[in-house]
This record gives structure tokens, sequence and C-alpha cells, in this order.
């Protein structure tokens, strides 16, 4: 599997936005080790302990940190590297933050990625671009079946709702200016739906693997907010692999491959926070945690049951998640237990996952 990505995306120019965050950092890992030209384009990394700082990242591909909200720069860059291809990650991605700042996420995650699109369709080198989103995307029903593609668009917090926009104007752009039935166009526009992505350098507040490995670093209990919530959940290289392949399949036949695309774990990795965190406490060897009693009034809304159906992808891409929770969270325990995180390291890490999927 290795030597065919290899094969596809060994140089070819591809720019990430985002690269400097947690999936990104990880995306950008893999295609520089496949020979791939990368041009990264995001804010500062958020702490000196995140995967793109320890990995050294800023010397492996052109750099450029400037908010994606500057289109004009955001635009000289594209026009400058012109790559082949753009993932675009950069995003406001906490639930919790899009209620203290909702106009600043609707502006990066709205707003920035009109940004990109206009870069994208003004630049006729680009040929591809995918945009990454959520599996917050969908209207929250509290549906106890997956979300599949064609469900309804919504989201009850800021955040989900600037992902759901984001998947709107993704649509627009798709089909006003790079539709493939009605004109000839060697464009082609997807965006990726993932679960609840973990895995090692991820250090942003509010999410459940940050909060346990700060607790657990510093001697402290975990503090668990919303014990029976369900979410799928998944290692960060088992999207990756999926965003991977549809880049593939977009390239040789772009026309089939467009639209939206759910990446998610199977059933048996559908887990309650409680349980995830009994899994991170038991495979890493320390921890505590406690369960914060409920407010009277919530002060945030959140989604009880969140979970995707990835059919799609299973029976058109190929795609299968391949690797189960326990796996997931033994990988992730090693990363950050591991005194001496580097790139050489987040390599090996690499090519275990997929030695193990063989």
């Amino acid at each position: 599997m290795i030597k065919v990505f290899k094969d596809f995306f060994e140089d070819k120019k591809i720019l990430i936005t985002g690269h400097t965050g947690f999936i990104g950092s990880w995306l950008a890992i893999l295609l520089n080790e496949w020979g791939s030209k990368l041009i990264g384009y995001a804010l500062p990394p958020l702490t000196k302990a995140d995967n793109f700082v320890i990995s050294k990242l800023e010397e492996k591909l052109v750099n450029v940190i400037v908010d994606i909200r500057n289109f004009d720069k955001l635009n000289s860059i594209v026009k400058i590297y012109q790559p082949d291809i753009i993932f675009h990650l950069a995003a406001q991605p906490i639930v919790t933050n899009s209620y203290l700042k909702p106009k600043e996420t609707y502006d990066i995650n709205v707003g920035g990625t009109i940004n990109i699109f206009e870069a994208f369709r003004k630049n006729n080198h680009c040929k591809l671009m995918i945009n990454c989103t959520t599996d917050k995307v969908y209207a929250n029903l509290e549906l106890k079946r997956g979300y599949k593609e064609d469900d309804r668009l919504g989201g009850f917090d800021p955040y989900s709702s600037s992902k759901a926009c984001s998947e709107i104007v993704t649509s627009s752009y798709r089909d006003a200016f790079f539709n493939p039935k009605k004109f000839i166009t060697n464009k082609f526009v997807s965006s990726v739906r993932c679960g609840n992505v973990i895995g090692g350098g991820d250090w942003q507040e509010h999410r459940i693997i940050p909060d346990c490995m700060r607790a657990i670093n510093e001697n402290q209990e975990i503090i668990i907010r919303n014990p029976t919530y369900v979410r799928p959940w998944q290692y960060v290289l088992e999207p990756i692999r999926g965003f991977l392949i549809l880049a593939m399949k977009m390239w040789e036949q772009g026309e089939k491959f467009i639209g939206a695309w759910n990446f998610g774990p199977h059933d048996k990795s559908i887990f309650s926070v409680k349980e995830i965190v009994e899994k991170v406490i038991n495979t890493y060897g320390k921890g505590t945690y406690s369960i914060e009693a409920p407010p009277k009034i919530e002060k945030f809304h959140e989604t009880k049951t969140l979970l995707l159906d990835s059919s799609k992808s299973f029976n058109l891409l190929g795609w299968k998640p391949e690797i189960s929770v326990d796996e997931s969270i033994k990988f992730i325990c090693d990363w950050y237990k591991e005194k001496d995180v580097n790139y050489d390291f987040n390599v090996k890490l690499i090519n275990d996952y997929f030695k193990l999927i063989k």
C-alpha cells in the first residue's frame, strides 16, 4: 500500500492549509515521506509540544505562517507555488470556543473556505481540492443510526453550523464553477467528514485525549464532563488514509469521485467518553478520573450520540477502518509516553500502522 501511495504522491505539489495543526501535521509527515513537494499555510502551532514543532516540520516544507482570512496572501501563495492538490484543514476546530467567539469561528470556517476556493478557482494549475470538515455537519437529530452523506446538514452550535456552511460553500463552488456535467473542467472538488479523530501530538483544549494526557502528566484526576456521550473514535491515520485514496481516485476519474465522503469507524469502535478514558488509563498504566456533576443549566449544548455511516467510502473507494480502538489507544499512549518524540519517531509509528493493516 505504501508503494502505491508513494508512486502517486511523489513529486506532486501539495498545499495543506492548517499544516501546523494535529491532523495537518500527520498528513504533512506522510506526504513528505512519500516525496511530495509541500507548501503549508496556517497560523503558528498552539504549543511547543505540538506535533508540528517537535517534528521540525518547518524544515521539511514551505512554511507560510499567515491567517486563512488573509485572501491576498493566500491567493499569492497559490499563484506562486501552483499546487496540484489542496487539502484544506485550516479551521477553528473547538465546539466550546465557538460559543465564546462565534463571529471568529464563522469568519475562519466559512470565510476561510471561501478564500481557499477563490484561490483554487483563480489558479489554473490546481487540479484537486479536498475540504476537511467534520461529522458534526449533520442536523442534530440524535439518530441511533449513522448519518449518511445525503442526510440534512445543520448544526446546533456555531462550530457545527459553520462547518455545515463550509460544506454548502463546497457544494456551491463545485456546482457553479467545476461542474463536469455542465461544462468541461479539469478541476475537481470533494469534502470529507471524519469521526472523533484521536492520536499523538494533539494538545487542543476541550478534547478528551489531550485532557487525559495533561491530567496524567500533572498527576491530577481526569475530569469527565459527559461520561455517557457516544462518539465514533478513530486513529488519526485512518481518515488520512481515506483522504489520500480519495485524492488518487479523483485524479484518475475526477467526475466519478467528486462529492461528500464520510470516513468513520466500524460499529465496534463506538464507545462512550467514560469507556475511552478507562481504556487510556489501563493502556497508559496510570491515571484516575472523576465525573463532573452536571450543571443545572447546560452552558453549552453538545450532541449526545453522533455516528457516521461510511458505507459509501467502503463500497466506492475500497477504504475501511483497519485498526481497533484498543490498537489506536496503544499508538496514542506510546506517543505521549515517549520521552524523545521527534520526526523519526513519528515515521516509525506510521510504518508500524501500515504494517498492522497489511
